[in-house]
């Protein structure tokens, strides 16, 4: 990095931009941060390489908000990307840069969600698109998505398009785009197939190198677990219980504000601990950290800036609370333990839907990160019951208790009471402040983070696979799943399970129906039992499916029941369909060979019933296979 730039203000960003920044966490760039940026914002062409997880999507996000005209309604800027997950992510990282810019849309569109919505929202008009090749193009050939006002196209992971067979989609998209455009293109690797793209479609690019730091200590025990959002404290309340040679730990977070919050939960739960970020006063920060060295205080709550640098010989673990966004930021953070030789421990929390950067982390440390199985209740009790012993012990071999002696007898005498019944009260008292047994009851946490269940051997995979031809007579069925709005479930994430766990594909799930406690979904009659039995054990938002055929009078009462609230359907119909009209059959579903995926669409070239497709003004010559597209 540019060593004279050493905050986001030096680089000319608008105030609005900074102050959403400040209130992120980010004060100073990383290296492609800083390289990229200035280029970006003067309007140059840029070809950018560097690894996933330097923290490039700041890097083009920035710039590009900076220069939108957020009087013009229609797209100015288009991101592709190689998955609807990247899509998912990139287009949220610009919502949060944006918390500032009034009016400010952003919209991903990708495959596996419903068309008729993406032709909605695309209606209502959106500053930026963030797409995967084969939907934007879609959209493109549908004319939904006008990208004549498009002043800058950012290829992102270009690689990794190439890679999936995406970047024949990725040629077409520049060739139906205004030829008066910057276009950014970013690449973890430089292969001669992107290197062609980028010296057809870019103009005098600015090229941008970054290495990325991913050298980690080998003293460092890396582990992981995967937890909800919702039970990250409870999580990290008993691995501070129950690890072995703790002595202190940083926790990091990303935000200044979360350090306070995090800092202030525990002092509740009974630990020493206490925030750092920059915020503080030099004289404030230097008193938590000289308390931290003298032994004070033993858990202190920081961002990534207010821990840079700091070495404490006594850090035996470093907790990442919040996954850091970027794999500099991880090694500087794990950094902080095993110093001169000495071991240490670094545990990472990982939200469900941040798996994808865990195994970007894997990659650029090339250091596997080990599972860590959440301790469960009756472990983090006999930890306290072990405690509890041992300080019993320690009090009846130093202390004179010849007076308390005196204060039981009475108490035995005036009770008439066992003294083991007296022995167990007062130990009660003891404990009331921190109990030997932590409350609670039903599902533990352990259980709910634990890795989900093995899928079945790939040869039953493809059987079940087989069998699933079997299913596409048009019939369908109403099931009813054990998750509802109450758990904060929603049609995407139930249709998302679905096709991914059981293979189902999005176009053969009908009309879905939340409601409070549970739901329903349509589904092919005969799903085969062995299909059964996978989307019952599903979990979405922590839950199992337990999924179950309703009978005729179930399934009419819920064909009949109210809506108990506006939402989007799924399926093959629109939401205005009424639910006498008559369905039409399905296609042939799979028309490729069992046991290979084949996304949520028939072949490129047909239509949903399998008429041939017009290809005309597609740039693909008639009969000329499309190659595979991310729906």
């Amino acid at each position: 990095m540019n060593p004279t730039v050493e905050s986001f203000a030096q680089l000319e960003l608008s105030p609005a931009i900074l102050e959403a920044l400040a209130g992120i966490g980010y004060e100073t760039p990383s290296p492609i941060q800083a390289a990229c940026i200035p280029h970006l914002l003067a309007g140059d062409d840029l070809l950018g390489e560097a690894q996933t997880g330097t923290g490039k999507t700041a890097a083009f996000a920035l710039p590009l908000l900076d220069r939108l005209d957020l009087a013009v309604r229609q797209p100015q800027v288009l991101v592709l990307t190689p998955t609807r997950e990247l899509a998912i992510q990139v287009a949220e990282a610009f919502q949060r840069y944006a918390k500032n810019l009034p009016g400010f849309h952003v919209l991903p569109i990708y495959g596996g969600q419903s068309m008729v919505v993406q032709l909605r929202q695309l209606s209502r008009g959106a500053h930026v698109v963030v797409g995967t090749p084969g939907r934007v193009m879609d959209h493109i050939e549908r004319r939904s998505l006008n990208l004549d006002g498009l002043r800058t196209l950012v290829l992102d992971e270009a690689d990794e398009m190439l890679r999936m067979g995406f970047i024949d989609d990725v040629e077409w998209i520049l060739e139906h785009v205004p030829v008066e455009r910057q276009t950014a293109l970013f690449s973890a690797t430089m292969p001669d197939a992107i290197r062609r793209v980028a010296h057809r479609y870019l103009r005098e690019p600015r090229e941008v190198k970054i290495k990325a730091a991913t050298a980690t200590v080998t003293t460092i025990r890396q582990r992981f677990c995967q937890i909800a959002v919702a039970h990250k404290l409870d999580a990290l309340t008993r691995i501070l219980e129950v690890e072995e040679d703790f002595d202190a730990a940083i926790v990091f977070v990303r935000t200044k504000t979360a350090t306070v919050e995090l800092a202030e939960k525990l002092e509740a739960r009974g630990y020493a601990a206490a925030a750092l970020n920059g915020d503080m006063t030099q004289q404030l920060r230097e008193r938590v950290i000289e308390q931290l060295k003298g032994g004070s205080l033993d858990i202190v709550v920081a961002t990534d800036v207010a821990a840079r640098g700091l070495d404490v010989p006594r850090i035996s673990h470093v907790i990442n609370f919040d996954i850091p966004y970027d794999t500099e930021a991880y090694v500087h953070r794990i950094g902080r333990t095993g110093r001169a030789g000495r071991t240490g421990t670094a545990i990472l929390f990982v939200a469900p839907r941040e798996a994808r950067m865990l195994k970007v982390i894997e990659r650029a440390t090339r250091q596997p990160i080990e599972p860590l199985q959440l301790p469960s209740r009756e472990a983090v009790a006999d930890k306290r019951v072990a405690a509890f012993r041992q300080q019993v012990a320690t009090v009846l071999e130093s202390e004179d208790l010849d007076f308390f002696h005196e204060v039981v007898a009475g108490m035995e005498d005036s009770h008439d009471a066992d003294i083991h019944d007296i022995a167990a009260a007062l130990a009660f008292l003891a404990q009331r402040e921190r109990p030997l047994q932590l409350p609670g009851s039903g599902p533990d946490i352990a259980m709910q983070s634990a890795p989900r269940p093995e899928r079945p051997p790939r040869e039953n995979r493809d059987a079940i696979l087989q069998r699933r031809r079997e299913f596409s007579d048009g019939h369908l069925q109403r099931y009813r799943i054990e998750v509802g709005r109450n758990q904060q479930a929603t049609p995407k994430d139930i249709v998302g399970a679905i096709a991914n766990e059981a293979g189902i594909e999005s176009r053969f799930i009908g009309q879905i129906n939340l409601y409070e406690d549970y739901s329903t979904v349509e589904l092919p009659s005969d799903l085969p039992q062995d299909v059964l039995e996978i989307l019952r054990r599903v979990r979405v938002r922590q839950r199992q499916l337990n999924i179950r055929a309703l009978d005729h009078d179930e399934a009419q009462r819920d064909a009949a029941r109210p809506r108990p609230g506006p939402g989007p359907r799924f399926g093959s119909k629109p939401d205005h369909r009424r639910e006498d009209a008559p369905r039409k059959p399905f296609a042939k579903p799979w028309d490729k060979p069992a046991g290979k995926p084949t996304g949520d669409r028939p072949h490129a070239d047909k239509s949903f019933h399998g008429e041939r497709r017009d290809t005309r003004g597609t740039g693909f010559k008639p009969g000329k296979k499309k190659p595979p597209r991310d729906r």
